[in-house]
């Protein structure tokens, strides 16, 4: 799940616990184009505010409307369907796109038990199923697998829930800062290492938790997973290469280093040397980066995060083939 759903949750556990009425909405189907995909959340409190967001915005103020018109009174059923853009009309008034249709749960939330118990197996880095029963409001959590995805058949919805994509940095210089930076924009939980002690001063203020001791201890203690990136940027073998050879074999979906082609090759030839196998060099992205022409540290770490955003949205590779071939 994006973070951001994931912050809606720990408002809805914050309301709850402070004693405020809360009403959860869920996008649970959609059919057309529409702004966010199923799986998307919206928390209402009882005075109005908001967080998270189901629409572009239209449908948010229609929400919000419902409860201040008294369509959402207090005593109503735990859960039931809303469905918005049923016609051109109706989908043109709340500014959806292409005449889409979405179809959202409203559910009051009582015990936030269940809350606490999924925010606190997302951030053990699990991947959790919520199933919540329509006709009654039950919620139960159970495991999940990483191909897992939200189904609902009428009565039984089941979302997935996820932890935060992450993205360690092997070195603290210039450009892991601009990578930095953009990363917590993009939502990644930034984690560096950086044995050099000359390089990681000021680096609080952008937010990014160091992992201490070397490269390869780094990526075995933080035991990266498939929402795991890990790109080498010292531009020191010595140091780059002790994460690769960890790394590699991790289930990182992203592996990277810095360099040109020539040096990128000479990189591969010594992971082999140095017993990697073919199959682990293989997932090396060296150079790093879509092919966008880039050139200072900025347009570097443009090129790098887009490469490892269209991973994560599965359009990774055939994208940089595709640009290129041109």
């Amino acid at each position: 799940m994006d973070s951001v759903d994931l912050n809606v949750l720990r408002s809805v556990l914050q309301w709850r616990r402070a004693g405020q009425r809360v009403v959860l909405f869920s996008v649970v189907q959609t059919w057309g184009t529409a702004p966010r995909a199923p799986g998307a959340m919206l928390a209402l409190r009882e005075d109005g505010v908001v967080i998270g967001s189901v629409s572009g915005g239209c449908v948010e103020d229609d929400l919000i409307a419902r409860l201040h018109d008294g369509r959402i009174p207090a005593g109503g059923p735990p859960v039931q369907l809303i469905t918005y853009g049923v016609t051109q009309e109706e989908a043109a008034r709340f500014g959806l796109p292409c005449g889409g249709t979405l179809r959202l749960t409203e559910e009051r939330v009582g015990d936030p038990a269940w809350v606490a118990e999924l925010i606190a197996r997302c951030d053990n880095h699990e991947i959790v199923a919520r199933t919540l029963n329509v006709e009654t409001g039950e919620v139960t959590l159970q495991a999940a697998g990483k191909h897992d995805s939200l189904a609902f058949d009428g009565r039984i919805l089941r979302a997935i829930y996820g932890p935060r994509w992450r993205l360690l940095l092997i070195g603290a210089g210039q450009l892991s800062r601009y990578v930095a930076e953009m990363a917590r924009l993009l939502d990644f939980e930034v984690l560096v290492c950086d044995p050099r002690t000359e390089f990681v001063q000021d680096w609080e203020e952008l937010h990014g938790r160091f992992i201490p001791g070397m490269p390869d201890d780094a990526v075995l203690s933080i035991q990266a997973d498939e929402r795991t990136a890990i790109v080498a940027l010292t531009h020191d073998p010595r140091l780059d290469d002790m994460a690769l050879l960890t790394a590699l074999d991790s289930r990182a979906f992203y592996v990277g280093a810095l360099g040109s082609r020539v040096n990128s090759r000479k990189r591969r030839d010594n992971l082999a040397e140095l017993g990697l196998s073919e199959q682990a060099i293989a997932r090396l992205h060296g150079p790093i980066g879509l092919p966008i022409g880039s050139h200072s540290p900025a347009e570097i770490a443009l090129s790098l995060l887009a490469e490892i955003v269209a991973l994560k949205n599965g359009a990774g590779q055939k994208q940089k083939e595709a640009m290129e071939s041109v």
